[in-house]
């Protein structure tokens, strides 16, 4: 068989062509450290691949929105720490102030050690991030949340909102509480909290109150008891009845008062038109900032009789129950702050691990076996020169080389 001159030289420029196309490709794979240079080398390892990547990439955010959860939570963290701190002294303060030795000035000096603390517990609750954003303001957090307003009472400017983070796949979760639950707040099982207004003129001092019957049909209303006239008492619900709950019944000081499942107990003498509200914690006020407010009016108030002495006495209990409601609410949240960091460690110890195994595959994917891949470029260049030095030589063949 005859092969013209043009079909060899064809052949030898489309062998020649084929093995350096083959060598360049194994020189890529070298250079991309990677066997699937385009789709079309693998396309369902590709897929894979990119889907692996991507899988990847969320990992990575989602380890960021962590990281900021994580910050900010400890931050709260470490402030509610210090608000603790804060109401343990003011409690502390307020038990000392019910010692019947002190003096008007004794009182006034306790009084001036709670406006500091009152003033450190409101720089408390307007800490912000570092960047200008108020940990407890909610959405509104461009603004300090607790404002000092003209009669020196302390308003919560914020709203209830919360910055979620979206910390894992199906996972979101609460980057911050706002102030309101915070320092506005009471835990639902926080009982009833008594207290006395500052008109009553008698010397009637009320104890704390206890549950007897929380199965009782009144449970959970609201309740005043009043004294019509002196040496008698009655209670009512409020909002009132047509009938009263108690009706008038003979006072005795110091005995026990029954009504809605609760029991109270009344010394001294109660004045005509007095009265003793028995409130839900929520309805009496959770506001510890005004439980603080009104206990140093109290204590600046001059003692000067029974009367006086029992409006002081009444108002040192009522905010004794008021700052211990706040005080367990404050470490409820702390709780709950404690919890979602807790979480954030266990959902970044998962991520860790879901991270290897996805890089892991990715490798298995796409990954260069260094071994066979350089084998196999000698062996494309081996090739190659082979066909280009017997090309060489077999062009040279020719009759008119032997004349």
């Amino acid at each position: 068989m005859r092969i013209s001159t043009q079909t060899f030289y064809e052949q030898s420029r489309t062998s020649m062509g084929a093995q350096q196309s083959s060598l360049l490709r194994v020189q890529q794979q070298l250079g991309a450290e990677t066997r699937i240079l385009t789709p079309s080398d693998d396309p369902l390892g590709a897929t894979r691949a990119l889907a692996v990547s991507q899988s990847i990439s969320l990992t990575a955010q989602y380890s960021t929105s962590r990281d900021h959860a994580v910050q900010t939570l400890s931050l709260e963290e470490s402030t509610l720490q210090s608000v603790t701190t804060v109401l343990q002294n003011v409690k502390s303060l307020v038990i000392q102030a019910g010692n019947g030795t002190l003096t008007d000035a004794d009182r006034a000096t306790l009084a001036t050690t709670l406006q500091s603390n009152l003033d450190q517990l409101q720089g408390l609750a307007n800490t912000d991030d570092g960047n200008g954003q108020f940990l407890f303001a909610g959405f509104k957090s461009s603004s300090a949340p607790f404002v000092r307003q003209a009669d020196g009472s302390i308003q919560y400017s914020g709203d209830q909102g919360q910055r979620q983070v979206q910390v894992d796949v199906a996972r979101q979760m609460a980057g911050t509480d706002d102030g309101r639950s915070i320092f506005q707040s009471v835990q639902s099982g926080a009982g009833y909290v008594a207290s006395a207004p500052t008109s009553n003129t008698g010397s009637g001092v009320f104890s704390s109150t206890s549950v007897v019957n929380p199965n009782d049909v009144n449970y959970g209303k609201d309740f005043v008891i009043s004294f019509p006239a002196a040496g008698s008492y009655q209670v009512d619900t409020v909002p009132a009845s047509a009938t009263p709950l108690v009706a008038a019944t003979p006072f005795t000081p110091g005995s026990a008062i029954q009504f809605g499942g609760l029991q109270i107990s009344i010394s001294g003498t109660p004045a005509a038109g007095d009265q003793v509200r028995v409130g839900t914690a929520k309805n009496a006020g959770a506001d510890v900032f005004g439980a603080l407010g009104d206990v140093i009016k109290a204590l600046k108030t001059p003692v000067n009789g029974p009367a006086s002495q029992a409006l002081v006495l009444n108002a040192l209990s009522t905010a004794n129950r008021k700052l211990t409601n706040a005080h367990d609410n404050v470490l409820t949240v702390r709780s709950s702050v404690g919890s979602r960091l807790q979480e954030l460690d266990a959902l970044e110890v998962t991520a860790g691990n879901r991270a290897v195994f996805d890089k892991s595959y990715l490798s298995d994917l796409q990954d260069l076996d260094y071994a066979s891949a350089i084998a196999e470029f000698y062996e494309r260049q081996t090739a190659l020169q082979a066909s280009q030095q017997t090309f060489a030589k077999i062009q040279k063949i020719s009759l008119f080389n032997y004349l």
